[in-house]
């Protein structure tokens, strides 16, 4: 619980420190004593939008501590999850030093950021402001209560749809970078279709095209290849009398006719045999290769139509034929990383689909123990003919927190149907319906303070007396403090602070006292609307003190 509050140059207040108690704290005083400077303050210890003009006049800096009771598990964990230690004895104390330059946030004595701050303070305490019941008004905060009152199991399954609806968001993202348009998409994907069934046509094999073109410059050239042959065949050949092997024949003869008479002339003649022989061999290759070298017309033309394919396929696709099956892999590759992108999307999403029946399923069982508490809440409230209805419908789409649409109706006249809250509701019934779903979800959640900054607005007589043993009830469970201008409410105090201004020459200051029983009275005297504290005006403060009392006594 809040134990404790100090504020120092804040606004009208100089230095003023409140010790909280259990129970229901009541906050009263004069209209603009600066009764909501105190919650301001609080706002502001738990990382609120700070302005230099809410410092005091004349001062330079500003303080703004809250020390906490709390000695459970879940803080010390949060805590240590911030990089903190916990206090040996569970206080937790979140202070702010407030300046024209930059204000620094703090807890157990460590400097922390304020988001950290709001983190922590989830946990320790919940203010319902002034007008926050407006937000009633919004059918989002209609969702986020039924979300809140729902607990782990909602939780855990809200949590399963946020992170599918983030995968698959990321997936359509991926896909509609990877995509163009639907009329480009289609063209890009004929052409795609068209490149790879162009290039599977051809039944390309690697090293064909140097195979061909060597085939083709052969038969392109073949005459010259056989003219030059011939004379080559006829000059190195023996059927010319001039011809080379001719010759070489009647030198190697001349040569044996000698030999007998000196050995020196056998590894000559051995020579010239040897070159003679090289030459018949190269006769024998020139004959042959002649003989090859004719081929079919239709050969040259399917060579040369084969190589005007390749050649196409190159200039559209790659220089070489290597290139060309990578260009049409790699479209390949791209066809089925789409499919699998797009099975991956269809697959997420049908878990995304089944998890948001889940939830929604967990929010209609929730929606149907919410109404009932809510309505046995509201009746508490004075809503003596109330009925009141939680809708959970099918959406238009699919969101992080599902596809439902949440709306509160309620009928506050006998004979009239369900109606959205916004549609009837009036000031002093919106605060009250807060007030019920505060009481309700009070009791779901670990929080221990609650604060409520005129909760009683729009409402008055057997009203206000509701109200007060609402509230108190609700202290039972939860440390509550309160501001009220009702002395209904303020008669059920359990430990009550009287909030005054104060003015000199030349100053203003607010303070904030706690009262004994006596001078409790006095302020409830007041808030009956009497100008002197008469014994009239005293003896029905205390009689509607004794009423609270007993409330209280057979609570």
């Amino acid at each position: 619980m809040l134990r404790s509050l100090r504020v120092k140059n804040l606004a009208l207040i100089r230095e003023t420190e409140v010790e909280f108690g259990e129970g229901l704290n009541i906050l009263t005083g004069e209209t603009g004593a600066g009764k909501s400077l105190l919650i301001g303050s609080v706002n502001l210890a738990l990382g609120g939008k700070f302005e230099k003009d809410m410092l005091r006049r004349g001062e330079e800096n500003g303080l703004v501590e809250l020390v906490f009771d709390c000695e459970e598990e879940r803080l010390a964990e949060k805590l240590k999850s911030m990089d903190l230690e916990p206090s040996e004895d569970g206080t937790v104390i979140l202070s702010r030093k407030l300046s024209s330059g930059k204000s620094i946030c703090r807890i157990n004595g460590e400097t922390v950021t304020a988001k950290q701050v709001k983190e922590l303070s989830e946990l320790l305490i919940d203010i319902h402001g002034q007008h926050e019941h407006q937000s009633l008004l919004n059918k989002k905060k209609h969702m986020e209560i039924l979300d809140a009152y729902a607990g782990a199991e909602f939780a855990e399954c809200a949590g399963r749809v946020a992170a599918l609806y983030h995968e698959c968001t990321a997936l359509e993202k991926k896909i509609t970078e990877e995509t163009l348009d639907d009329t480009s998409r289609s063209r890009e994907q004929s052409l795609a279709e068209f490149e790879q069934k162009e290039i599977a046509d051809a039944s390309l094999q690697p090293g064909e095209d140097e195979e061909l073109e060597q085939a083709y410059r052969k038969m392109s050239n073949s005459r010259k290849i056989a003219e030059s042959l011939a004379e080559s065949y006829q000059l190195s050949g023996n059927d010319a009398e001039d011809g080379a092997g001719n010759s070489l024949s009647r030198a190697l003869r001349a040569l044996r006719s000698v030999t007998m008479y000196d050995p020196a002339l056998e590894q000559m003649e051995e020579q010239l045999a040897e070159v003679e022989s090289l030459l018949s061999d190269y006769n024998h290759d020139v004959s042959e290769y002649m003989s090859d070298l004719e081929f079919d017309e239709e050969d040259f033309r399917s060579t040369e139509d084969r190589l005007n394919t390749i050649n196409h396929l190159k200039g559209k696709y790659g220089n070489t034929i290597e290139e060309i099956l990578r260009y049409k892999e790699e479209k390949e590759a791209y066809d089925a990383y789409m499919q699998k992108l797009n099975a991956e999307w269809e697959e997420k999403q049908a878990l995304l689909k089944k998890a948001c029946e889940e939830l929604s399923e967990i929010r209609r069982k929730n929606a149907a123990v919410l109404t009932q508490k809510l309505k046995d809440a509201l009746i508490g409230l004075n809503f003596l003919t109330v009925e009141f209805d939680i809708a959970v419908r099918p959406g238009q789409a699919i969101t992080t927190k599902g596809y439902d649409d949440v709306e509160f109706l309620i009928s506050t006249n006998p004979g009239e149907s369900l109606k959205p809250l916004n549609q009837v509701a009036s000031g002093g019934e919106l605060s009250r319906v807060m007030l019920a779903i505060k009481t309700v979800l009070a009791g779901k959640d670990a929080i221990d303070t609650l604060i409520f900054d005129e909760i009683d607005t729009g409402i008055s007589g057997r009203t206000a007396w509701k109200v007060a043993e609402q509230l108190s009830i609700l202290a039972g469970a939860h440390q509550v403090i309160c501001i009220t201008h009702l002395p209904q409410i303020a008669a059920m105090a359990d430990v009550h602070f009287i909030i005054e201004k104060s003015s000199t020459d030349d100053m203003t200051i607010t303070d904030i006292h706690k009262v004994a029983e006596e001078e409790s009275l006095a302020e409830l005297a007041r808030l009956l609307g009497s100008d002197a504290l008469t014994e009239a005006a005293l003896s029905n403060a205390k009689e509607m003190k004794e009423q609270a009392n007993g409330f209280k006594e057979a609570r």
